[in-house]
């Protein structure tokens, strides 16, 4: 497997999203810029923030597309093309509603699964041979409160374990980044003592 050059997290721009479960992409990207001390700034030309990390000793490249959630793709094929990029060295994190807040799980190739920002994607891309990190943030119970739902904020509880789901995905970030992705899968998909 190839070695990870860039992530993107997806989310909404504009504070009112901010704390929002469709933004748990942009909480992991967030979160390893403030671990590695670096701020995002805004690149006009890729339609997006970015900042440059290093993860077990490589550049890495974070990507936060300024454009809404349905339109991540053009953010993401543009900065694929800017520093040319190969889409299986891309690694796209999201919210997952199929998975339970503290879950996440890492992933290769596949379809969208109705998430907007993973549609726009594989639109532009013309496929989906890239990197997945899905962040669970539970479902409503029932198809019509989706939409409220993710744009909604989670509740105490809920936003802890979707932390904690994110700390446990940067941890096997460096297996990730070399390209140790089956490694990095089965340390993050086996349940930690509780």
């Amino acid at each position: 497997m190839a070695d990870l050059r860039l992530i993107v997290g997806l989310g909404n721009p504009g504070t009112e999203h901010a704390r929002t479960r469709h933004n748990a992409g942009f909480w992991f990207v967030d979160a390893l810029a403030e671990r590695e001390r670096v701020r995002f700034g805004l690149e006009s030309k890729l339609f997006g923030e970015t900042a440059k990390v290093d993860i077990a000793g490589r550049n890495v490249w974070l990507l936060k597309p300024a454009t809404f959630m349905n339109l991540s793709g053009k953010s993401i094929a543009a900065a694929l093309r800017y520093w040319k990029i190969e889409p299986e060295e891309m690694l796209v994190v999201h919210d997952e509603l199929d998975l339970l807040p503290g879950v996440a799980r890492l992933k290769f190739d596949g379809g969208h699964g109705g998430q907007n920002g993973l549609r726009d994607a594989v639109r532009l891309l013309g496929h989906g041979k890239f990197h997945r990190l899905r962040i669970g943030i539970g479902h409503p119970g029932h198809k019509d409160r989706v939409t409220p739902w993710v744009l909604g904020r989670p509740g105490a509880a809920d936003e802890a374990m979707i932390l904690r789901a994110i700390d446990d995905a940067q941890d096997v970030l460096p297996l990730a980044v070399r390209g140790d992705f089956m490694d990095a899968m089965t340390r993050l998909h086996t349940p930690r003592p509780q």
